[in-house]
């Protein structure tokens, strides 16, 4: 089935993209390898090269699908961004572009960051985008316009 792509509210960037067997494969830099083209792979792929292109995020310190367990549950982090000592400050969930970003959404990505205890949550479908700072103390989000450059966090 071929994938269309949906045109996303972030910079284009030239991808490798690959046809096999009537399925549509995109290169993931991050993880060195090429994955099935789903719409959500599609968003995944377009935010990191956000993050590392215009946001200036270390190719090194992005860690794509990592695994964590909640309640039991074995659950995947799209995308999980870490300092220079090792420490997670950033989670990122993101979604197929038709899927609307709802407080349902962000509270999912907010569970999951429950886990890691990151100072920043993202959630994402290509065409909108929520940043928010987490005060965990005092258990406050604090929504910001723009994501900061990584040297700024």
């Amino acid at each position: 089935m071929a994938f269309i792509p949906t045109p996303l509210n972030l910079p284009e960037h030239a991808f490798r993209i690959t046809l096999k067997e009537d399925q549509h494969y995109i290169f993931d830099e991050i993880r060195k390898k090429h994955l099935v083209l789903t719409p959500e792979e599609w968003v995944r792929q377009h935010f990191i090269q956000y993050l590392i292109r215009v946001k200036k995020f270390p190719k090194a310190l992005i860690q794509v699908e990592g695994g964590l367990s909640l309640n039991k549950l074995q659950k995947r982090t799209d995308i999980v961004i870490f300092n220079a000592k090792g420490e997670r400050i950033m989670v990122i969930e993101c979604k197929a572009p038709k899927i609307k970003i709802t407080q349902a959404t962000f509270d999912q990505a907010a569970r999951y960051n429950s886990v890691h205890k990151t100072r920043w949550l993202v959630v994402t479908n290509g065409l909108r985008h929520c940043y928010a700072q987490i005060d965990h103390t005092n258990e406050k989000f604090l929504f910001v316009e723009e994501l900061p450059l990584y040297s700024a966090l």
